[in-house]
């Protein structure tokens, strides 16, 4: 096998890798939440807590 053929089957075969990589699984992107009716969501918590009627 020469070289330029190594490194191109390196190059096609680790491009899923840096597709992957950019997905944005990190924390900064986060999904919206929705709770139920009577409840809103606490971000100091980050669960749905009642609604405190007054």
């Amino acid at each position: 096998m020469t070289l330029k053929t190594f490194v191109a089957a390196m190059i096609l075969s680790l491009s899923p890798l840096a597709a992957i990589a950019e997905c944005g699984h990190s924390a900064a992107q986060q999904q919206a939440m929705s709770c139920m009716e009577g409840s809103q969501f606490d971000t100091a918590t980050g669960t749905c807590v009642p609604i405190a009627s007054t």
